[in-house]
């Protein structure tokens, strides 16, 4: 077994503490971003990773199918073993065992959430299989411990609440000579996206580390870009919600999306086309895939779609989803359920 991260417990708690029956947890995908909405804006998409989760007599036992599966190797290190282990350290202590069986339709390194999942299933695990857990941690400090977890709050709060979410931290204000040891809390707004909405998601053969997209992006902005940007952001969030006839004009950028062209060329020249062809598209938090919407009965459709990504010459799995409403789920496992 691997060291303890800080605040992590692994003494071993009796029997009594732990629920007999294993647990399934669904986690959707996420895009974050949507544009202009830079670490503050995500939506739930209706493509999901399905883990049971129980608690065993001793070991550590991981099988995946799907997307991932080579993670199963991962041992300790597994996404969802590490965020189960801090929840259990959190709720009293690690469990004799555990045994996983994920069934995982997320694809990884492609900005579509996929720690995400990983982590909330891990929390909601957890907490699922220890007995009273809801009660040692609320659904507040589910959020908080996942976006911990995951370093930002706002793919974990996609996947757990579903629909489109606007998170946020709150803590010391910055400057403001606080030096308290106050630590930070996450929060989120769940909104109902209009349902004549509908995303199609471009996925590329190739992943990105989000770390790689991250280092494209400069230091500072212009003010002028900053304050364009919370204008647009804001369309943003009316335009899923209200008036989807702006949706090409609210998901304008100034922060980001150019900044990493660079090393998305391909995921550039697609948005590019897409937009020219008045299709309302972003990337998918930092990338490469990209995310169009469509509107019902209205504008553009996924065909065009298709019809533009076929054109750049790159290979892109073109898919229309549905936006996930209703967010990560937990129950009880039937007798020998698998996902």
């Amino acid at each position: 077994m691997t060291g303890t991260r800080p605040g992590e417990s692994r003494v071993t708690v009796a029997p009594a503490h732990w629920r007999d029956q294993p647990v399934v947890v669904r986690a959707p995908a996420s895009s974050a971003n949507l544009g202009p909405g830079f670490d503050a804006l995500a939506l739930a998409l209706a493509r999901h990773d399905v883990t049971v989760a129980r608690v065993t007599r001793g070991g550590l036992d991981i099988q995946v199918t799907g997307e991932g599966s080579d993670s199963a190797g991962l041992g300790e290190a597994h996404l969802v073993v590490r965020a189960m282990r801090a929840t259990f350290g959190r709720l009293g202590g690690q469990p004799p065992g555990i045994a996983l069986r994920s069934r995982n339709t997320i694809p990884h390194g492609r900005g579509l959430g996929s720690s995400a999942a990983a982590i909330v299933t891990g929390v909601l695990a957890a907490r699922g299989l220890v007995r009273g857990g809801a009660e040692l941690l609320p659904d507040g400090e589910v959020l908080t411990l996942a976006a911990d977890l995951e370093g930002h709050p706002d793919n974990v709060a996609a996947c757990l609440a579903g629909s489109l979410t606007i998170a946020w931290t709150s803590g010391p204000a910055a400057g403001a000579g606080n030096t308290a040891a106050t630590p930070s809390a996450a929060h989120l707004v769940r909104l109902p996206v209009l349902e004549q909405i509908h995303p199609v998601l471009c996925v590329p053969a190739e992943g990105l580390a989000t770390a790689t997209a991250r280092g494209a992006l400069p230091a500072t902005v212009p003010h002028q870009d900053a304050a364009a940007n919370s204008a647009r952001s804001a369309l943003l969030v009316a335009a899923l919600t209200r008036d989807p006839t702006v949706l090409l004009d609210a998901t304008v950028d100034f922060l980001h999306q150019e900044y990493r062209a660079g090393v998305l060329p391909h995921a550039a020249d697609l948005l590019g086309r897409l937009r020219a062809a008045g299709v309302p598209a972003v990337l998918s938090g930092a990338g490469p895939s990209v995310l169009a919407f469509t509107v019902a009965g209205a504008g553009p459709g996924p065909d065009l779609v298709d019809s533009i990504a076929a054109e750049t010459g790159t290979v892109w799995r073109i898919s229309p989803l549905d936006v996930d409403r209703y967010g990560a789920t937990l129950q009880t496992a039937l007798p020998g359920e698998r996902p």
